[in-house]
């Protein structure tokens, strides 16, 4: 034995969780109609979710005037609350189980990781667009168009001298 397993332990801690898979720009496309499709549900969710806490809120504030039937929406739009936000957690977590990053629910987009010139990257995608057709390294906002001659893979191959 070479290390005591008290140090083994430390070092395991500072190991990052999980770390997303490198997917290359064509499984990124073929990924995309399932990603498309998750990502509506969770775009719908959430303004589900924006519509029933306005609603609740309004309800909540005049709960001790309602009428019966109001009372009654008031829990049913609590039960529904519980329900969309299951919906929108289990979407998440769907991307997640992909190996997608959700980068703005709001605005429906998401990254496909990967590794351009040996740096962190990824094809990104959201609600709107017909195709992944934007790319960029993790580290920075700027979306750049994917260059044509990346359509082969040739421009992607990961370079050691970074």
């Amino acid at each position: 034995m070479s290390g005591s397993p008290n140090k083994k332990a430390s070092e395991s801690a500072d190991r990052p969780k999980r770390k997303l898979p490198a997917i290359d720009l064509s499984t990124a496309r073929q990924m995309l109609p399932l990603v498309r499709s998750i990502v509506r549900d969770i775009v719908d969710s959430k303004q589900r979710l924006a519509d029933l806490v306005r609603e609740q809120s309004f309800l909540d504030r005049e709960r001790r005037s309602l009428t019966w039937e109001s009372r009654r929406r008031r829990y049913a739009v609590s039960d529904e609350r519980t329900r969309a936000e299951r919906g929108y957690a289990t979407a998440v977590d769907e991307l997640v189980k992909l190996g997608v990053a959700l980068v703005d629910p709001d605005a429906g987009r998401v990254d496909f990781p990967t590794r351009i010139n040996g740096r962190p990257a990824a094809f990104s995608w959201q609600t709107g667009e017909d195709a992944v057709g934007f790319w960029r390294y993790t580290e920075e906002d700027l979306r750049r168009p994917i260059p044509t001659d990346w359509q082969q893979g040739t421009a992607l191959r990961v370079r050691n001298d970074a």
